[in-house]
């Protein structure tokens, strides 16, 4: 049986990591993948990527990197996304995974106007999703976990766009019969969400925002959390 990837392209911040785990270990969760199913490969420590045929699917973290640096690490990450875009690999970046898909398949990726989205947000399903086997089970409006800077400006050709925020307009994509991405967490626990607006207060507070605010808002997003075990027992990974 062929393994499933979760692709490593960062850590979780050390306090974090200390309470709540890593990426790996959140996605394997929501996902419910079977340890035995699972391969992860840390590709911002130089680890190579198998070939996209040896794998049965991929899961692709999020990373406090940014897409824009250009890493070496990142840049090979994203000639292996076109790889295996290519033999119609069952694909889900996050985060910083839904950015470097953008990135690999022609989009354009940089800060996002206005600043950083955090906390637990309303996203919007869109008309396009209405019929997609993927996302059409999605109610109109559901909440999720968010945090980043950076985003998809820009989608690559023929791009589904299925959710939004009230911010960001390419939440959720669609690049493919099998790949998708989400700007949103949905590996997140309410809890690592609070963590994390914790570790950015200050940040926050600089920026204009309202963390107190944001931590009191935060809840939970069983709607966005579902969508890992819909793809992964979607393209029966699990």
């Amino acid at each position: 049986m062929k393994p499933v990837l979760i692709i490593r392209t960062g850590r979780a911040p050390d306090a974090i990591r200390a309470r709540h785990g890593d990426f790996p270990h959140w996605f394997r969760l929501a996902a419910e993948l079977p340890m035995r199913r699972l391969q992860v490969i840390d590709v911002e420590a130089g680890e190579a990527l198998p070939k996209p045929d040896a794998v049965a699917g991929a899961l692709i973290t999020g990373s406090a990197a940014m897409v824009t640096e250009r890493a070496a690490w990142s840049e090979r990450t994203a000639g292996w996304i076109r790889d295996a875009m290519d033999v119609e690999l069952p694909l889900l970046g996050v985060c910083y995974g839904h950015q470097l898909m953008a990135h690999a398949l022609g989009g354009r990726v940089d800060y996002l106007p206005g600043g950083r989205e955090i906390g637990t947000l309303e996203i919007e399903k869109l008309d396009a999703a209405a019929n997609d086997p993927f996302a059409s089970s999605l109610p109109k409006v559901f909440r999720a976990h968010t945090t980043h800077e950076q985003s998809v400006l820009e989608t690559p050709a023929d791009t589904v766009i299925l959710a939004r925020s009230a911010r960001d307009p390419h939440h959720l994509l669609r690049y493919g019969p099998k790949a998708f991405s989400t700007q949103f967490h949905p590996e997140f626990s309410a809890d690592v969400m609070r963590a994390y607006i914790r570790r950015k207060h200050t940040d926050m507070q600089r920026e204009g925002f309202d963390p107190q605010r944001s931590f009191r808002e935060v809840a939970a997003t069983p709607v966005a959390r579902g969508l890992l075990r819909h793809f992964t027992h979607h393209h029966e990974l699990s």
